[in-house]
């Protein structure tokens, strides 16, 4: 076996090892069954000598060797273990942990972890949970002079915790688990210290009615990383906090707050406990920002990671929250350092979900200007980026209808939209942000019946949205789709006053989608973009639509375009890409829905586009119920069987 032969080349031997786990293992389910179901009927004297191979390399001098062939024996347990198959394994490599090579013992420890993360518990003995995880977590003790060795085990133990369902019940085994995990964030080693915060992370969600006894240690331990340790390690911590959040969110929603003794899982309020410790921490993260953040999409730094933890401390402790805030935010709004200004607004933009209105509206108030003027004239990007997101979180939760001091007024809404369009004009990351404050400020009018307050400044909102999408780097920041996004929510919450010129939008959408069904010798990169453009033209077209077809005064006059459009979008889907299909059958299933029996007769060009998808439905999972339903039902189901 090639994996097994420490003669060969590293590369071959982790080839083949890739290929025996490819062997066993698929994403798609149908695919994975089949891979079982070949290995489980092979000759049995065949898969031992396969098992034996592997185990034998786990004492391999190769550290790939040793790691792929952890990855295949995890792969094959989890295939054999339900079936009652392979009983010796766990004993087999619960006796490697006894081997003096090291290597041998961090092999196994990773193995270990793989397993436990392919296998479910209820398929190993208790007994068996028991001896991995005093392996695991014999590894992991500050005693055990091996760094491999310690962070395989460490790895391994976030893996185990499912099992340990029995050990986090009894006192003493939990308290030994919680004290070497603790130890393990203090190792002089940075990934160790990374992996037990993963394992703290893991427990904070899994075991969070455990964790009174150690919080305030666990507080402790969290802030010091966070004040003083490396950015790997920091977020992790950052990321504890995060996730009792979570939990506490979830507990409070489920039970509203009211516990009572039959309460199966009581909250423990273990963020508002900290709250005078913890929002000061939080806080001083976000002066960490980074030079590039703005530009990189998938950045994620502890200022970042701050920002969010701030935001889901105020969902999990709302009103409390704001005076522990506001005085960040009114030392530092106005400073000449540009890090400070911008840390000071993504300090009150993270507060804007939790707290009530009454509590928020007031200060708002009377910083919208101060934020205006900051979006169009601070000279600093970053501070302009943070500025439009804040406005964004500013008209989601404190305007609409249900908002009983709104906000947004007719003496400051020609300036809003005025400061915005002018920033969709900016860097396109500003614009980004821009765009989606006009989304949320349209949002706030979806149950305005008659005259909506955007009314006189929709042609314009529209016309600039439009120039956005043309923008050269409107793909940087995910501007265009932000733009797209935008028009559709301001056309899906316009009313009968714009009909009009929503109507006028058609043909304008239509010249766009033709001119993209028509461009040829399109490289792999220009062909990305043109898919992604005709999905955005084909979601905008469908609430288009949508809109058009909700009133008698224009749903005929959309009629005479409905040829055409149909036409387009068959032409998108001689393109072969499932998720422009997915938004063209949407818009097929609005317009099937608007024509009526006249749709019928689109079907027999479009039937065979539908066929395609039911046949493959895995890679097209583009036919969604309302759409289907709707195409069904207005192209009548017995043309549809006379023409198959």
């Amino acid at each position: 076996m090639e994996l097994a032969n420490d003669e060969k080349p590293v590369d071959s031997r982790k080839l083949a090892g890739l290929i025996l786990k490819n062997a066993l293992d698929a994403k798609e389910q149908h695919r994975k069954f089949e891979l079982v179901q070949r290995w489980l009927a092979l000759d049995v004297n065949l898969k031992s000598q396969v098992k034996s191979c592997l185990l034998k390399t786990l004492s391999s001098l190769v550290y790939e060797a040793r790691s792929t062939a952890s990855q295949v024996i995890a792969k094959v347990a989890g295939i054999e273990l339900p079936q009652k198959q392979w009983p010796e394994l766990i004993g087999s490599l619960l006796s490697n942990i006894h081997q003096l090579p090291g290597h041998v013992k961090q092999a196994t420890l990773e193995t270990l972890g793989y397993l436990c993360e392919e296998v479910s518990p209820d398929v190993v003995e208790q007994d068996q949970v028991n001896k991995i995880l005093t392996a695991v977590v014999q590894g992991m003790s500050s005693s055990e002079g091996n760094i491999e060795v310690r962070l395989a085990a460490t790895r391994a133990l976030y893996n185990a915790l499912g099992f340990a369902q029995a050990n986090f019940s009894n006192d003493m085994e939990r308290d030994y688990i919680m004290r070497v995990v603790c130890e393990a964030t203090l190792s002089p080693e940075v990934k160790i210290r990374q992996a037990a915060y993963e394992c703290l992370v893991s427990i904070s969600s899994t075991y969070y009615e455990k964790l009174a006894p150690y919080i305030q240690d666990i507080f402790n331990i969290t802030a010091k990383a966070v004040r003083e340790d490396e950015e790997p390690v920091a977020l992790q911590a950052i990321e504890f906090w995060s996730s009792i959040c979570d939990e506490e969110i979830d507990i409070l929603d489920e039970y509203g707050g009211e516990f009572t003794g039959d309460s199966e899982i009581p909250c423990f309020y273990f963020i508002k406990q900290a709250l005078s410790a913890l929002v000061p921490l939080l806080l001083e993260t976000l002066l960490k920002q980074e030079e590039d953040q703005d530009q990189d999409e998938g950045a994620w730094n502890i200022a970042m990671a701050g920002g969010t933890c701030l935001g889901l401390v105020a969902r999990t402790v709302g009103d409390e929250i704001v005076p522990l805030v506001f005085p960040f935010i009114e030392e530092n709004i106005s400073k000449p350092d540009w890090r400070q200004r911008e840390a000071a607004t993504y300090a009150f933009g993270s507060i804007l979900e939790g707290p009530s209105p009454e509590k928020l509206t007031p200060i708002v108030n009377s910083a919208l200007n101060f934020m205006l003027n900051s979006l169009t004239s601070d000279p600093n990007s970053h501070v302009k980026d943070t500025t439009a997101w804040t406005l964004g979180r500013v008209f989601e939760f404190l305007h609409g209808s249900t908002v009983e001091t709104p906000v947004i007024t007719p003496d400051n809404c020609q300036q809003i939209i005025t400061v915005l369009l002018q920033s969709m004009k900016d860097a396109p990351n500003v614009a980004e942000k821009a765009c989606g404050a006009l989304y949320f400020l349209a949002q706030g009018y979806e149950d305005v019946s008659s005259s909506s307050p955007l009314t006189p400044f929709f042609e314009e909102i529209v016309r600039s949205l439009l120039t956005v999408t043309h923008r050269e780097d409107a793909g940087e920041s995910r501007l265009r789709t932000a733009a797209y996004e935008t028009l559709n929510e301001v056309v899906r919450c316009s009313t009968e006053e714009t009909a009009a010129m929503v109507l006028q939008l058609v043909p304008i959408i239509m010249t766009e989608l033709h001119q993209t069904v028509e461009a040829q010798k399109l490289s792999s990169d220009e062909r990305e973009k043109q898919t992604e453009l005709q999905g955005l033209l084909c979601g905008c077209l469908q609430v288009i639509i949508q809109k058009l077809g909700s009133s008698d005064s224009t749903r005929y006059a959309f009629m005479q375009y409905a040829d055409q459009m149909m036409g387009l979008f068959l032409r998108v889907f001689a393109c072969r890409n499932a998720t422009v299909h997915e938004e063209a059958m949407l818009a097929i299933g609005a317009l099937a829905y608007l024509s009526g029996p006249d749709f019928a007769k689109y079907m027999p060009e479009f039937y065979k586009y539908l066929e395609m998808g039911l046949q493959n439905f895995e890679e097209y999972q583009f036919i969604g119920k309302d759409a289907s339903k709707n195409i069904c039902k207005q192209g009548r189901v017995s043309q549809l069987q006379g023409i198959s």
